[in-house]
Order: structure tokens, then C-alpha cells, then sequence
């Protein structure tokens, strides 16, 4: 019996159990809800920029960094976080945000004697944890990415 004996249901009909099934519709929920929260994170972030521009232009160029490049780093955020809710390009567009985070973090969270630059630093450090998951994972079936696999599957062109 799997530890997921709670989700097993059978099939009275064929007598089959359909545990595998519910872990794939379960599985499929978790990935959306993933992506769902890396969003949130990621446009809340791009958005908060919009709405301190000059107070993010001085903070960036204060680290060496031109402030004109701010119009790209929101575009980054808001285009990327969308593009990860729909699951569209989801393993290249995570991995390439997640090396966008790690430089920012880098360059902009040093934590050296300031415990809120740790957290900000530690916050974007899951994020990217998070985002290169679903690098290695994919987007799951509830999503265009999924979608795409489903069809290409269903037209025999896609082998398991």
C-alpha cells in the first residue's frame, strides 16, 4: 500500500486501482500552484519598481548599475512572471530568470552586516531554487507547455 493510500481509488467496474491517477491530477494541481506562486513573487517585484522608479533608478545606479536598465529589469519580472503562470517556454524562461535573480542577488542583497539584506537575499534565493525545479521539471500538463506535449502526444510525433 502507498503512502498515498488516502487518494486510491478504485475502479468497480475493471477492479483497477486508479491511485495513479489521482497523484497525476494532484501532481498537475501542484505545478500550477508552483507557478501561480513564483508569479505572484515575480510581479509583485516588477510591479513594486514601477511604483518607486526613481527610488530603484538611484538604488541601482548607488551599485554601479545604470538606472536606464530599469525598464528591462521590470520587463524581466512582469514578462517572465506571466510567461511562467502560463506555463509557455517554462524551462528556458525559468532558467534564464533564475540566472537573472542570482546576478541581482548577488550584486544588489549583500548581507554583510545588514540582516534585512539577508532576507532579501535568502527571499531570492528560494525564488531561484524554485524556478530552476521547474527548469529541471517542466510546467506540468496545466499549461501551454503541457498542452503542446499532450498534442504533439496524441499525434503519435512525441515519443515517451
Amino acid at each position: 500500500m502507498s503512502s498515498l493510500s488516502h487518494l486510491e481509488i478504485t475502479n468497480t467496474s475493471s477492479g483497477a486501482s486508479s491511485s495513479g491517477q489521482a497523484w497525476a491530477t494532484l501532481r498537475a494541481y501542484i505545478f500550477l500552484g508552483t507557478r501561480v506562486l513564483l508569479m505572484f513573487v515575480l510581479l509583485v517585484s516588477g510591479l513594486g519598481k514601477i511604483t518607486t522608479y526613481h527610488a530603484m533608478t538611484m538604488l541601482m545606479e548607488s551599485a554601479g548599475v545604470p538606472g536606464a536598465l530599469l525598464p528591462v529589469v521590470i520587463a524581466t519580472e512582469v514578462l517572465g512572471a506571466y510567461a511562467i503562470l502560463l506555463g509557455w517556454k517554462t524551462r528556458v524562461v525559468s532558467f534564464l530568470l533564475a540566472a537573472f535573480l542570482l546576478v541581482t542577488a548577488a550584486v544588489f542583497h549583500s548581507p554583510l552586516g545588514d540582516p534585512a539584506q539577508l532576507i532579501q537575499l535568502l527571499r531570492s534565493l528560494s525564488v531561484v531554487v524554485g524556478l530552476l525545479l521547474l527548469a529541471a521539471l517542466g510546467a506540468g500538463p496545466l499549461s501551454l507547455d503541457g498542452r503542446r506535449v499532450a498534442v504533439r502526444h496524441e499525434h503519435g510525433t512525441l515519443f515517451p
